[in-house]
């Protein structure tokens, strides 16, 4: 007889990845290397401000033996980057008003 249950239709690599949440598959690409929301986005198949609320919370879940790194943003223009808060990608830059912005990048290590 056959079954109608995820043994049926998923490889066991496919099974796992169903079951993780998005925040474990975010910590799990970060510590691969270096990313930046874009590319988290791109390469989890979700909106790029999903990504951003979720990395809040990746970041105080880190291991006690771990570390969430972040390059801040840094405007393009300028070369500015104390912005406030490092897990956001602003809109533009305080200093010379520029929206040429580099994204953050994230890592876990």
């Amino acid at each position: 007889m056959m079954g109608t249950g995820l043994d049926d239709v998923y490889t066991d690599a496919a099974r796992r990845r169903a079951m993780e949440t998005t925040r474990q598959r975010l910590a799990d690409r970060l510590r691969e290397g270096p990313a930046t929301a874009s590319e988290l986005a791109d390469s989890l198949s979700l909106p790029t401000a999903v990504v951003y609320e979720h990395l809040g919370h990746v970041s105080r879940s880190v291991g006690d033996d771990e570390s969430f790194l972040v390059a801040p943003p840094t405007c393009r223009n300028c070369g500015f980057d104390g912005f406030d808060d490092p897990v956001n990608y602003p809109s533009r830059c305080p200093e010379c008003k520029s929206e040429r912005i580099e994204e953050p990048a994230f890592l876990i290590e």
